[in-house]
């Protein structure tokens, strides 16, 4: 494995990494300390807002493979704090995740998830982990809206049953740790109706909601930021915990939903001058 092509953007940098069978990979390092990093090629779940799983999964990284981006970037750039949050489900490559959890840790690492939270055996576990945090993927309690986005995610009202039993196990420090993840798309899933429903469901599970901002990569329309913020602000109306998407989250380069596997084949087609 080798660090190929890193891309400057506005805010973050992004660093695409070639595999020993010629598949890549992409990581980004933003807020001055922060490694996002990819736990598969591609992703299962294909949700249509991410730019990630447009190939569905290809294959599992490796513990060591999930572990080098690190090592590949620290030499370079400081790194504190890991967020698995680049390609792949990393509950659907829990061994390896796990494996390399624990080696971060080793270096005094802060690691936080974001997941859509199955395998739901997995997500326990993960759950009672010294974990710097978990976002899990919700994006709509419409059941057909949730499908039209995320048409291979594991069934919703399991994952809400799930969170019922298991959240009040968790310490209220832990349980701090544990949000909601919305992302906001135009005319899809940004009604006052859902949005309410998701303010209960967070009350009612006594986590907060991480209020994420799309990155154009597909055919769906970006709210603005006036309408973003009214979200923002109807949530917090409800006494629910808000957390916005950073602006290291909305860059073009590196920013939510913008990774994908595809990108160091289209570098290659253009030195050729293909």
């Amino acid at each position: 494995m080798r660090l190929l092509h890193t891309i400057e953007g506005e805010l973050n940098r992004l660093f695409i990494f070639e595999l020993e069978d010629g598949f890549a990979v992409e990581a980004v390092h933003y807020r001055g300390d922060t490694l996002c990093v990819s736990t598969q090629v591609g992703c299962h779940v294909r949700c249509g807002f991410c730019a990630s799983g447009r190939r569905g999964l290809i294959r599992n990284l490796s513990e060591e493979e999930i572990v080098s981006q690190y090592e590949l970037v620290r030499p370079k750039f400081e790194v504190r704090r890991i967020a698995v949050a680049g390609i792949g489900e990393p509950l659907a490559n829990w061994d390896s995740v796990r494996g390399a959890f624990y080696r971060f840790k080793e270096l005094s690492l802060r690691v936080s998830f974001y997941t859509t939270g199955y395998p739901l055996k997995n997500l326990r576990e993960l759950l009672h982990m010294p974990h710097g945090g978990v976002s899990l993927s919700i994006h709509s309690l419409d059941r057909s809206t949730r499908k039209e986005l995320m048409p291979y995610a594991g069934d919703l009202g399991r994952l809400i049953d799930f969170l019922r039993g298991e959240l009040p196990s968790l310490t209220g420090k832990k349980r701090k740790k544990v949000s909601l993840a919305y992302l906001l798309i135009k005319g899809v899933n940004d009604s006052e109706d859902e949005l309410i429903e998701l303010g209960k469901l967070a009350r009612e599970l006594g986590v907060g909601v991480t209020l994420l901002y799309y990155n154009q990569v597909s055919s769906y329309p970006q709210l603005t930021p006036e309408e973003y913020e009214r979200a923002f602000l109807l949530l917090r109306s409800m006494g629910v915990k808000v957390t916005l998407s950073n602006r290291f989250r909305k860059d073009k380069i590196g920013g939510c939903g913008t990774l994908t596997v595809d990108r160091n084949a289209d570098i290659k087609s253009q030195e050729v001058g293909v």
